[in-house]
């Protein structure tokens, strides 16, 4: 690999550039954030909550933060929750991985 496709740049790295240009990985960052889109869309339409608290609430119950300021209160949504979170960080570690695979370093900490 040329030196010049090596380089990143903190902008690139920070908004996941590199990722989303790498073709291999295109998918796991796009399924990723098509779940982060999907459960912004269930909780606004199920709990009636505005789309930033529909996102934020996404963001920090699939980072597992889990703060309580806003937490589901209909049955099926909190169904939903259920199961959005076990899928979602199984998403998210792919991603991680892919992530990591992309930007070369593997489990040795040598580059590819």
């Amino acid at each position: 690999m040329s030196e010049e496709k090596r380089r990143r740049t903190p902008i690139r790295s920070m908004l996941l550039l590199d990722v989303l240009f790498d073709p291999l990985a295109r998918p796991a960052l796009i399924y990723a954030a098509a779940l982060a889109g999907l459960g912004a869309v269930v909780y606004h339409w199920l709990e009636g909550w505005s789309w930033l608290d529909s996102i934020y609430f996404v963001v920090i119950t699939l980072a597992t933060v889990g703060y309580g300021d806003l937490h589901p209160t209909q049955p099926i949504t909190k169904l939903f929750t259920i199961f959005y979170v076990i899928n979602g960080i199984i998403v998210l570690l792919t991603l991680f991985d892919v992530i990591r695979r992309v930007r070369g370093m593997d489990v040795r900490g040598e580059g590819r």
